[in-house]
């Protein structure tokens, strides 16, 4: 179900409620009442430098068999965020804080984000932005709390890495500032150039999900830093292309990790990603 009302593009509020369908590579896809999601979101644009958005998603989830992985989450969340203009400074700031259960624990988590950039008013309209990403992570696992945000659904590409195979990390458990260049050579075009910092929020949580986790913490939170390099080519109004190469330089926690984190052979190495992808719109 989808519902919405609107007054132009002054202001708008959202409301749906669906059953999640999880995809299956082996047999059709079904939907299921053990898995409900619904939410709420209103934006407004009254102030053009001001824009407001405010949301509530809620999630029931008891697909899996093991009721320790059941979860019911409330997340409410906020965002304040300025269009970029040539010769202006933009901003995108966004709270959002979770409670809930999971399993038979208690949840409470949260995710911060900012975003602050520049558009040069100079050919090819360089754009400077300036990045910070926290997701909490549990504090201590295995207590009668569980800290560690939880995305629900959604894209990871516009801040943190490109969407496909390649994707070490999550909204969760992320400690992350960074910055980018984004700069249109020519008309169709846009390219850029990315650089961010990554730690673990809490060294004794796992890894995103990798399965990766110390509990002593000992290995320490320093996951390393990545390059990413991108170009973006609008052939038409119906087709793109689009090309990346990321290398992720590891940091410390991977060569401190003991053999018991499962680790696999070579795992501490630096890690190169390349992509080229084509989208037709119909």
């Amino acid at each position: 179900l989808h519902w919405q009302i609107s007054q132009g593009q002054t202001w708008r509020l959202r409301a749906f409620f669906v059953e999640p369908v999880v995809r299956s590579e082996v047999q059709l896809d079904e939907q299921t009442s053990k898995s409900l999601f619904w939410g709420s979101y209103f934006e407004s644009r009254h102030v053009p430098w001001f824009q407001v958005d405010a949301y509530y998603l809620g999630l029931n989830d008891r697909r899996v068999p093991n009721v320790s992985s059941h979860r019911t989450y409330s997340t409410f969340g906020g965002r304040l965020s300025k269009d970029p203009k040539p010769g202006e400074l933009d901003y995108e700031i966004e709270s959002a804080w979770q409670i809930g259960t999971r399993g038979d624990t208690d949840h409470f988590a949260h995710f911060q984000h900012l975003d602050l950039g520049y558009t040069f008013n100079f050919p090819w309209a360089p754009r400077l932005l300036f990045h910070y990403d926290y997701a909490s992570g549990d504090r201590q696992p295995g207590d009668s709390q569980d800290e560690g945000f939880d995305t629900l659904f959604g894209a990871r590409r516009w801040e943190l890495m490109p969407t496909g195979t390649f994707g070490p990390f999550f909204r969760t458990n992320l400690n992350s500032p960074g910055w980018r260049l984004i700069v249109n050579p020519a008309p169709g075009w846009i390219v850029q150039v990315k650089h961010r910092v990554w730690y673990l929020a809490q060294s004794q949580d796992v890894f995103g999900n990798s399965g990766l986790q110390d509990a002593t913490g000992q290995a320490g939170n320093s996951l390393g830093h990545d390059v990413e390099l991108r170009a973006q080519w609008a052939l038409s109004a119906n087709m793109d292309f689009d090309i990346g190469y990321v290398h992720w330089f590891k940091g410390s926690y991977f060569d401190r990790l003991p053999s018991s984190a499962g680790l696999s052979l070579g795992g501490n190495k630096d890690t190169d990603y390349f992509y080229l992808q084509m989208r037709v719109r119909v």
